[in-house]
């Protein structure tokens, strides 16, 4: 595209028009003018810090929320797999050593390779899952506590850091070798088949106490990776049958919002989690064909409806437009409110929530005018003319959200409420509500997007890994990187 055809596909966007063929907007991180360059260097650096600070050395453990300034800590093992992930993307960007990388990662698969399996009620794992939240110093079941679930939708995350780290450490020296051997072990030892009491599917998690979660993945949000991986497992693989059986309701999701007709998922994270590790991008499964589309560019145009969402402002929250929107899982400044107690917050319509996950879509929408800067920076690889003013535009707030370690987890300039309980953070005056922690989930895909807008290094990555493409193949995608030569 030439510089004015470019320009003008911008300004149409900029009018929430987006009229452009969606291909042909994409911008080259090199095509970027040297100051978003370095805004983006340095959001994705300060987000790599996150980890780097925040987690464990001797166990890898990463945590949920971070800083510790609440009683309710812990690890949150998908922060671990995007924790896993970071170090990586720090090596290629000299922000961290190959050889601390590569001690923070045998320590981490170290321990989840030894750590206690079985079905006692403060193991870390049991058939080769693990417990979605864990104690930071142990690494136990946190609190051996029965609302913590052997998730696995969450060990799908962790292991999306262990395998991209099986690929990406490479070299033929002793430690790179365990790492290798250690990610494979791990991967290998998950039994999907036991985790899928209602075949061909997966159930959503486990515990000792009540047994598996009644409700199992299917339809589409985050748990594409779920099945992939269950799919190309060498020891344990699912029925082939399960990726027709996950995405039978699809027609359910699928439509037009927002002028973007595509497959739906409100919150945005649906959109994100699996593109992480998996390069969608011209591959196709049977339904992705019948709508010649693929879900990298399903993901876009869920971005683009959120932004036009922001746009609309049907509920007219204060600050959202064509610079500012975003709706994902993320913390809110409603805290519980316990059954008997006074409710400061009982007639406030619409409400307002504390941690939920909000979005917007055909099937549903959930918005309190909160939002979450990971939304728009981890949408940055799908649609970054739109993403790139959005970050723009929240790091001119500057402290208290963009900080030492990127952006905290969420903000709501419509709450400004001074008098209120909070969950957490507190009311900024000219600002609204800001949050004051970190949630490692968020932080993840803010670093691994950028970098794969940047150079997809995780992509490259992971399409060397045989058991991705091995899902992948015998969920029926074809075309593509697939068909590349040389693999």
């Amino acid at each position: 595209m030439s510089v004015p055809r470019r320009f003008a596909a911008l300004v149409l966007c900029a009018l929430g028009a987006c009229l452009v063929p969606p291909r042909a907007q994409a911008l080259a991180f090199a095509e970027l003018p040297p100051e978003q360059q370095t805004m983006l260097d340095e959001l994705e650096h300060r987000s790599f810090d996150f980890f780097r600070d925040s987690a464990n050395p001797a166990n890898g453990q990463v945590p949920d929320h971070w800083p510790r300034d609440r009683g309710d800590y812990f690890s949150s093992i998908a922060a671990v797999g995007f924790g896993l992930t970071a170090y990586a993307i720090g090596v290629e960007r000299g922000w961290m050593t190959r050889d601390e990388a590569v001690r923070r990662t045998l320590a981490t698969l170290r321990f989840f390779h030894d750590a206690p399996q079985g079905g006692a009620r403060d193991a870390t794992g049991h058939r080769g899952f693990f417990y979605h939240f864990l104690d930071i110093d142990s690494g136990r079941r946190y609190g051996g506590k029965s609302w913590v679930e052997l998730s696995t939708i969450d060990t799908t995350l962790l292991l999306g850091g262990v395998l991209f780290a099986g690929s990406y450490y490479d070299r033929d020296d002793a430690a790179e070798a365990e790492i290798r051997r250690l990610a494979e072990a791990i991967y290998r030892r998950v039994d999907w088949r036991w985790a899928s009491p209602r075949a061909p599917l997966v159930a959503m998690g486990w515990t000792p106490e009540a047994g598996f979660i009644r409700v199992d993945w299917r339809g589409y949000n985050e748990a594409m990776l779920l099945y992939v991986l269950a799919l190309g497992s060498p020891t344990h693989a699912i029925d082939a049958s399960a990726w027709r059986a996950w995405s039978q309701s699809y027609d359910a999701t699928w439509g037009t919002f927002e002028g973007q007709e595509h497959l739906g998922f409100a919150p945005l994270f649906g959109h994100q989690y699996s593109h992480v590790w998996i390069d969608f991008r011209g591959i196709r499964d049977d339904y992705m064909r019948r709508h010649d589309l693929d879900y990298f560019e399903n993901s876009r145009r869920a971005t683009l409806a959120q932004r036009a969402y922001a746009i609309r402002n049907p509920l007219h929250w204060r600050g959202y437009g064509a610079e500012l929107w975003g709706l994902t899982a993320c913390n809110g400044p409603r805290p519980p409110i316990r059954r008997g107690q006074p409710n400061p917050y009982a007639a406030d319509a619409p409400p307002f929530y504390g941690y939920v996950a909000r979005g917007a879509g055909l099937r549903g929408t959930l918005d309190d005018g909160t939002i979450a800067p990971t939304a728009a920076a981890s949408s940055i690889a799908f649609a970054p003319e739109i993403a790139i003013p959005a970050i723009a535009a929240m790091r001119r707030y500057g402290e208290p959200l963009y900080t030492r370690y990127g952006f905290v987890d969420a903000f709501n300039p419509s709450f400004t409420f001074a008098d209120r309980p909070l969950r957490t953070g507190r009311v900024v005056p000219g600002l609204g509500w800001v949050d004051n922690l970190y949630l490692g989930i968020d932080q993840g895909p803010i670093v691994a997007m950028i970098e794969n807008y940047r150079s997809d290094l995780v992509w490259k990555v992971m399409r060397r890994n045989p058991h991705i493409r091995a899902g992948l193949e015998r969920a029926g995608f074809r075309g593509g990187w697939l068909d590349e030569a040389g693999h």
